[in-house]
């Protein structure tokens, strides 16, 4: 059985440019990469459990935040290369993102050091218009920015540069 996690884009339209809210993993593995290491923010539930739920309590934990109230589509599941299965929801609104804070967790670190340490789950979020997006994003899930965009609401509007 495939992992599962469950995870929200939240989208909004400025200056008639789609932007989406991408997180950055904290933790040393990540700490130099940049492009294709971003991802919605996610988390992982067991079978039976809700995906809604846990996507908006994955949100939560990684940003601090409530999810804002707005409409909310539902993306369905994509296999990732790993083999976890992400289920997706997207919710268009406004965050002000200024005191974002993600919960943390503890590993070894060096590894083999013996050293326990404590990193933050996410370390950055952002708003990128969905062609930054692309570069950001995980290969995985840009497939998300992809129906994000073939939505009749957004019709019209740009991906920005």
């Amino acid at each position: 059985m495939p992992k599962l996690s469950a995870g929200l884009l939240l989208y909004r339209a400025r200056a008639g440019v789609v932007e989406v809210l991408l997180a950055h993993p904290g933790g040393p593995f990540w700490a130099r990469k940049d492009d294709g290491a971003w991802s919605i923010p996610k988390g992982e539930y067991d079978e039976g459990d809700d995906p809604w739920a846990a996507a908006r309590r994955e949100f939560a934990e990684e940003l601090g935040l409530p999810v804002p109230d707005g409409p909310r589509l539902d993306f369905g599941p994509v296999k990732q290369p790993s083999g976890k299965v992400v289920t997706a929801f997207a919710v268009g609104g406004d965050l002000d993102i200024t005191d974002a804070s993600s919960n943390t967790f503890e590993m070894e670190w060096p590894r083999g050091s013996g050293r326990m340490r404590e990193f933050p789950e996410v370390d950055r979020v952002g708003w990128f218009a969905v062609a930054q997006a692309r570069a950001k994003l995980l290969k995985g899930q840009r497939v998300f920015l992809d129906r994000l965009m073939a939505q009749p609401d957004l019709a019209g509007l740009s991906e920005g540069q």
